[in-house]
């Protein structure tokens, strides 16, 4: 589900920037998080944008976030980390020691901006088309799949496959198509704003 939003995000950043866009994986097949990441920085990637669904045993909830590499501030945050990672509570804990050898490298402030723009775009763009769109916010956390990333990175948590009517929402070309666009907004805003702090 998540490869065909990356895919229709891909055509639609290189439709918006001209630019070559990298997918860590073409094919539905498991690739290491820290691969990922590894992929990003060999190619010397401008940003890295990590597409995911989101999951949570309350099959009620819904919603979309948008992430960025820094401690967790509360345990819902550690929680989808550690989701996200395939690791325990404790061991996203251990992590978060390890972040601070890594902090010097990473491109938090950025990495939030991008966040905040991509998140905005989201909530804006696809609360225009779907009723039931909840902003969940903008979080930081542990993720290994942004660990160690030289660029600005995010996760986005599209939506919960874990909510009927948002899986539904996963596999809809439509939504598809406008997550996409919505992401690109993010992005082309983030941009701008970075021109214009370098302009001042």
């Amino acid at each position: 589900m998540t490869l065909a939003l990356a895919k229709e995000l891909a055509k639609r950043l290189e439709k918006e920037f001209g630019c070559e866009v990298i997918l860590t994986r073409d094919r539905d097949v498991f690739l290491p998080l820290e691969e990922r990441t590894a992929i990003a920085n060999k190619v010397d990637a401008d940003l890295l944008i990590s597409v995911h669904a989101n999951a949570n045993r309350n099959r009620k909830a819904y919603g979309v976030e948008t992430f960025y590499l820094n401690f967790s501030k509360n345990d819902k945050a550690a929680a989808v980390a550690a989701r996200e990672n395939g690791t325990s509570l404790k061991q996203v804990g251990d992590l978060e020691l390890i972040l601070f050898d890594l902090m010097a490298n990473a491109k938090i402030n950025e990495s939030s901006r991008l966040a905040s723009e991509i998140q905005r775009a989201l909530v804006n763009d696809l609360g225009k088309e779907y009723k039931e769109i909840r902003d969940l916010g903008v979080k930081q956390g542990p993720f290994y799949v942004l660990l160690g990333a030289t660029m600005p990175s995010v996760l986005v948590e599209a939506a919960f496959i874990s909510n009927k009517r948002e899986e539904k929402r996963l596999t809809d070309r439509r939504f598809q198509q406008k997550t996409g666009s919505a992401i690109v907004r993010g992005i082309r805003n983030y941009a701008t704003a970075l021109k214009l702090i370098a302009a001042k």
